[in-house]
């Protein structure tokens, strides 16, 4: 979440008219994240978060929206996307898509234990169960085609070590059939901070942008490279077992899932190596902007090529 479009109080209590949230409070931009401008948003009737798309086509939108709509129906703590007046929940604010979705309570844990992790493998299951009953589809943004396509886009800019690692994972990745592991829904990016807690657990999952249908065993990939992480990008084994345990309770990981799991954690790696290189080398220009350095997840992927993981059994 950043701000890249800036939105006036008068725009927006004047756009809000279309909706039955009351009269508008106050206004805040949120400066964490990358892609769209963001803001929390105050009425006299609640707390709700407002997205500005930047990048993603308008034609899309109505993917995350509903997938957000159909989640909270399946009793899953996601920001439930808010309708206008005439049920829309799309429309147009300073020449940008944009959405309303209601404010989660909350906090981002960014020192999780191994409990924590617990409820989020947990919770991760239950999303992709769910998931599996939403009847609209769309290829993960993120997948191999935009993996490729960002490789050529950064390479330029690396090392000739960094380019020698992105070349031969991108080899590596380019033998693997991932098309046979279970697909589905995936959030694709749960990370720490798009997770909420409050006193009874986890209180909110956010940031739904860049959603898709892949493998399932993809977001558990992402999840576990960031909740499970050590500072020096090892993963912890308490956390780890509790994360990988408490998911396969619920969803249980098939004999390909588990040999196609060591690859997959450093396919995750490295999606976010380039997404964070992009961002780090050819910006977007914004009024508040979070741009994450690459380094750590170069560095995440390396651990994951000198030390293959398996999944307990």
């Amino acid at each position: 979440m950043s701000v890249f479009t800036p939105v006036s109080t008068e725009a927006l209590s004047g756009w809000l008219g279309r909706y039955a949230v009351g009269r508008l409070v106050e206004l805040q931009g949120i400066s964490a994240g990358v892609q769209n401008s963001n803001f929390f948003v105050t009425t006299t009737l609640g707390r709700y978060v407002l997205t500005l798309f930047e990048a993603i086509p308008r034609a899309e939108l109505p993917f995350y929206l509903h997938l957000m709509a159909h989640l909270a129906r399946h009793g899953l703590p996601v920001p439930a996307p808010i309708a206008d007046r005439d049920n829309e929940y799309l429309g147009t604010l300073s020449e940008r898509p944009a959405a309303l979705v209601r404010r989660l309570s909350g906090h981002s844990e960014m020192n999780p234990d191994a409990r924590q992790c617990e409820q989020v493998g947990a919770m991760l299951a239950g999303l992709h169960l769910a998931g599996l009953s939403y009847g609209r589809r769309q290829d993960n943004p993120r997948g191999a085609a935009w993996r490729d396509a960002a490789a050529q886009r950064v390479r330029p800019y690396l090392a000739a070590d960094e380019q020698a690692l992105l070349d031969a994972e991108l080899a590596f990745q380019a033998g693997i059939d991932y098309a046979r592991l279970p697909q589905g829904v995936i959030h694709a990016d749960l990370f720490r901070d798009n997770v909420l807690w409050d006193d009874d657990g986890i209180g909110g999952v956010i940031d739904f942008y860049f959603a898709g249908h892949d493998a399932l065993l993809f977001d558990v990939a992402v999840t576990i490279n960031d909740w499970c992480a050590t500072d020096s990008g090892e993963l912890d084994p308490v956390r780890t077992i509790a994360l990988l345990d408490a998911y396969n309770a619920e969803r249980p990981f098939d004999d390909m899932e588990r040999e196609c799991w060591p690859a997959m954690l450093r396919a995750a790696a490295l999606r976010f190596w380039l997404s964070r290189a992009e961002d780090f080398h050819l910006p977007k220009t914004g009024e508040l902007v979070l741009v994450k350095p690459p380094a750590e997840y170069r560095d995440i992927l390396c651990q994951r090529i000198a030390a293959p993981h398996a999944l307990p059994r």
